[in-house]
C-alpha cells in the first residue's frame, strides 16, 4: 500500500536522523546531500518514488529538519499573510482576505512542539507549561504567538502573521488605493516637520507596515531609537538608528527589561525621535512623557476610531498610574498631534480612512479636527468598493513644527 505523503515525510525523516552523527555540524547543503542519499539508498532498496514523490519528499524531510515542517510551504506563499494553527491537525491561513484550511497537518503534537521550541529559541525566548504564551519573530520578522497547553485545550496553538518580503512603499499603497496621493504627501510634510502620529486600527490592518512607511520620511540626519517588544520595525534609511528589544523575565521571574524601561532608557540616548511599535500598556505614560519633554515621536495602537484610541490611552495611564483623569487628558492632547485610522474594508481591503489632529483639551474633553475622511461611493462589478479619502478643507491648528522646519507652505492644503 502506497504511503500518504505525511507517512513518507515522516519515514524518511527517521531514516536521515538514523545516519546523523550528533557531534558534527552539518550545514543546510550537506543535509541537503543526506537527505537524497538516503532516498537514493532507499529506491535501490525496492522503494521507488515518482519524479514528484521523490521532488516533495526531498522538500519536506529538509523543512521538517531545518525549516516550520508543514508550515513551510506556507511561509512560502507570497499571497499568504496569516497561519494559524490549532493543534497538529488544525491548520489555517489567510489569503488574500479570506480564510482557508490547509490539508496538510503535522505528523503528532510533538513535532508542532518542536517548531514552536525552535521558534523561540531563535530570539532566545523560553516557552513551556510553566511559561506557556511566547511572542517572537522569524528571521524575515513575521510575528509569532504561540500557546501551549494547559492554557491551550485544543492542544498547542501557534499565530505568524507574515511581513512581506519586498518591503511595502507610500508608491505601493497609493497604487493598492489605500491612501491618495494628496494625503501621501500631506503626511510627509507632517513627519519631515517632527509631528507626534499614532497609527490606529484593529488587528492585522496594517499599522506596523504603515508605520514602516512613514519612517521613510524621517530626515536622515536624524538620531532615531525604536522600542519594541517584538522587533519588527524595518527602517532602513535611517544611519543613525539603535534597535531596542524588551526581554521576558527568566525562570526564577527576574531580569525583565519591560518597554517601560527602554522608553526610560532611550531619553538618555540623545534621541531626535523615539519610535514604539505598540503601546498596549501602562508604558504609554512613559510615552506620553517622552514626548512631552521635547522627543518626537511615532507609535501604533488598537483602537477603531481616532476617538477609541484616546480612550485607550487613557485607560492604559490609568492601568499604571493614579492620575487625575483631566490630568492624563492634558497630557495627552500636548503630546499627541496626528492619528490616522486604518481599517479594514467589508471588501476586505486595507484603506486610511482618516487622518485627524488632536488640537487641545477644553472644558475636559480632547478636541479632535478631522482633516481627511474616506468617503464610500458605491462598489464596482467586483465587489470592491469605490470611494476616496477625502480632504475635508480644514487647515493644521498646531503650525508651530511646520513654521520651525520650515515647511509651513509646502502644500496649500496644510
Amino acid at each position: 500500500m502506497a504511503l500518504t505523503r505525511e507517512e513518507r515525510r515522516n519515514r524518511f525523516r527517521m531514516l536521515v536522523l538514523q545516519k546523523v552523527d550528533g557531534s558534527v555540524e552539518l550545514s543546510d547543503g550537506d543535509m541537503r546531500l543526506l537527505i537524497e542519499r538516503v532516498i537514493r539508498d532507499s529506491a535501490e532498496g525496492g522503494e521507488r518514488l515518482s519524479v514528484r514523490e521523490r521532488r516533495e519528499t526531498k522538500k519536506d524531510v529538509f523543512d521538517s529538519l531545518r525549516g516550520l515542517d508543514v508550515l513551510q510551504d506556507l511561509m512560502e506563499d507570497p499571497a499568504i499573510t496569516e497561519i494559524m494553527v490549532n493543534g497538529p491537525e488544525g491548520i489555517f491561513f489567510e489569503k488574500e482576505g479570506s480564510l482557508y484550511q490547509s490539508d496538510r497537518h503535522f505528523f503528532d503534537r510533538k513535532r508542532l512542539e518542536d517548531v514552536i521550541q525552535k521558534i523561540a529559541a531563535g530570539v532566545n525566548r523560553v516557552v513551556n507549561e510553566a511559561n506557556p504564551i511566547v511572542d517572537a519573530r522569524l528571521d524575515d520578522g513575521s510575528r509569532v504567538n504561540a500557546v501551549l497547553p494547559p492554557v491551550s485545550l485544543s492542544g498547542p496553538a501557534l499565530t505568524i502573521r507574515k511581513f512581506p518580503k519586498d518591503r511595502i512603499t507610500m508608491d505601493r499603497l497609493i497604487e493598492m488605493e489605500s491612501i491618495t496621493v494628496e494625503a501621501a504627501e500631506y503626511l510627509k510634510v507632517l513627519v519631515r516637520a517632527g509631528y507626534n502620529i499614532f497609527v490606529s486600527g484593529g488587528t492585522g490592518v496594517g499599522k506596523t507596515t504603515f508605520l514602516n512607511v512613514l519612517s521613510d520620511y524621517i530626515p536622515p540626519t536624524e538620531r532615531i531609537i525604536t522600542i519594541e517588544d517584538s522587533a519588527e520595525l524595518q527602517i532602513s534609511n535611517i544611519p543613525n538608528l539603535v534597535r531596542m528589544e524588551m526581554r521576558n523575565a527568566n525562570m526564577e521571574g527576574n531580569h525583565a527589561v519591560t518597554i517601560r524601561d527602554l522608553i526610560k532608557t532611550s531619553l538618555r540616548m540623545r534621541p531626535s525621535r523615539i519610535i514604539v511599535g505598540e503601546v498596549r500598556d501602562a508604558a504609554s505614560i512613559d510615552m506620553l512623557q517622552s514626548l512631552n519633554t521635547g522627543h518626537n515621536g511615532m507609535s501604533t495602537g488598537h483602537a477603531n476610531s481616532p476617538a477609541d484610541m484616546l480612550s485607550r490611552i487613557e485607560t492604559m495611564v490609568l492601568l499604571g498610574e493614579e492620575i487625575p483623569l483631566l490630568a492624563i487628558r492634558k497630557q495627552i492632547a500636548s503630546a499627541i498631534d496626528i492619528i490616522i485610522q486604518l481599517s479594514r474594508l467589508r471588501d476586505k481591503t486595507r484603506r486610511v480612512t482618516e487622518i485627524v489632529e488632536v488640537t487641545a483639551c477644553v472644558n475636559g474633553e480632547i478636541e479632535l479636527s478631522p482633516l481627511f475622511r474616506f468617503r464610500e461611493e458605491g462598489e464596482d462589478e467586483n465587489g470592491r468598493i469605490i470611494g476616496k479619502l477625502q480632504h475635508l478643507g480644514r487647515k493644521l491648528v498646531r503650525r508651530g513644527k511646520l513654521l520651525a522646519a520650515g515647511e509651513g507652505e509646502c502644500l496649500p492644503i496644510i
